[in-house]
């Protein structure tokens, strides 16, 4: 196998002239060039959104799949890109031992017919978790996982090449500035000359001269070459700071696009607890309608009988509760279906991505409007002479 031993050579000097730079800098003994205000809070929003991402898929994935042995098995089987093999989830084992044991006392008891329809209460509610869980693994889990592998990992690829350059320019201007002394005491030795008139001193006295020329031209020669580093690394610095600064300021969109998920993932999860709320309300009703004769049996229990329990007064017909951001939809499609003007609240704070859009304070209050061919999830909002796109899941509109 060929080598390039200039280019392993060079590679080796950057970074040994970085691990100085790096290990003066934690001792004191080196300057060091301080980022930007305004990135260095971009780095600690991307570093905070990347840990509590991380938390809150880690605990969702464990509400969804309280197993851990289970979660295990379905990690491996998604690295080795196989289907996982389908089991019975905690709602369905039950419901096979209550219908099981409901058969073998007998369907025609009134204890066994109640055992066969808990256990099919129990199958439909675990129907209903495991659309739960497949909801929320696509919609939620997956968009989280993709943050953690994908984007944030370019930006943490893309930062340490910002702390590379960062280490090439500190360690250009040591450099340079060490050449600079270096060449002042050789002008001020070249400047120096004997006050001696015998020839041996003179003959020494003129070798001397040729050294500190040829010492200070070198070192002259060496703080051109230590400018003209600097001006490269400063180049090269202020260029990868631009690109990471590019990729910091689209964590704001995806603080959107994540809380997008969210309400996808409430919409779900109030979709299964409606679902299990309408078969419990309707296995009450059949457990209710036992005879009393069946009761009266167990009067030693000390159990109440089913017939003394009151039931909820929502009616089984009744309507179940909307989502409450349908109102909020429907008034922002209102917004968009006419040309007016409408005034509404930040929920949160939003920094601009780009010139057309619009910074937002938390609790401030705007003007909002919809223009023409915008996408739907985007509005124009106004501030004073201020105006550009603002995100509709960071509003609240205002009566």
């Amino acid at each position: 196998m060929d080598f390039n031993v200039k280019k392993l050579a060079a590679d080796a000097g950057t970074f040994l002239s970085r691990a100085v730079q790096f290990t003066e800098e934690k001792l004191g003994q080196a300057e060091k060039t301080e980022l930007d205000a305004h990135l260095e809070n971009l780095l600690a929003k991307a570093e905070s959104t990347k840990v509590w991402t991380e938390k809150i898929m880690k605990q969702t994935e464990v509400l969804l799949q309280p197993n851990p042995n289970a979660r295990i098995e379905e990690f491996v089987y998604e690295k080795l890109e196989r289907k996982a093999p389908s089991r019975l989830n905690n709602q369905e084992q039950l419901a096979q031992y209550l219908i099981d044991a409901g058969n073998d006392f007998g369907p025609g008891t009134a204890y066994g017919n109640a055992l066969i329809n808990c256990g099919e209460t129990q199958r439909r509610i675990g129907g209903a978790h495991r659309e739960l869980v497949q909801t929320g693994a696509i919609n939620f889990l997956t968009p989280l996982r993709n943050f953690i592998e994908g984007d944030y990992k370019t930006i943490s690829k893309e930062r340490k090449l910002l702390q590379n350059k960062r280490l090439d320019l500190d360690a250009a201007k040591t450099r340079l500035k060490k050449a600079r002394v270096t060449e002042a005491r050789a002008s001020q030795l070249n400047a120096a000359e004997p006050e001696r008139d015998t020839s041996f001193m003179v003959n020494l006295s003129y070798m001397l001269g040729v050294l500190h020329v040829k010492w200070l031209k070198m070192w002259t020669e060496e703080v051109t070459r230590s400018e003209q580093e600097l001006r490269i690394t400063q180049s090269e610095f202020d260029r990868q700071a631009e690109i990471t600064r590019l990729l910091l300021e689209g964590i704001s969109s995806t603080h959107a696009h994540h809380l997008r998920c969210l309400n996808d993932f409430v919409e779900a999860q109030m979709t299964y607890f409606a679902q299990c709320y309408q078969y419990m309300l309707d296995l009450q009703k059949q457990l209710g309608s036992f005879p009393s004769t069946f009761v009266s049996n167990n009067n030693q229990s000390s159990l109440t009988p089913m017939q003394n329990v009151p039931l909820p007064s929502i009616s089984a017909s009744a309507p179940l509760p909307a989502a409450s951001n349908s109102v909020v939809t429907s008034g922002f499609s209102e917004l968009k279906a006419t040309s007016g003007s409408r005034k509404a609240r930040v929920l949160y704070d939003y920094d601009a991505a780009n010139s057309s859009e619009l910074s937002l304070l938390a609790d401030e209050v705007i003007t909002v409007y919809s223009m023409p061919g915008m996408d739907s999830d985007w509005l124009m909002g106004e501030r004073g002479n201020q105006k550009g796109k603002v995100p509709i899941t960071y509003l609240e509109l205002l009566n």
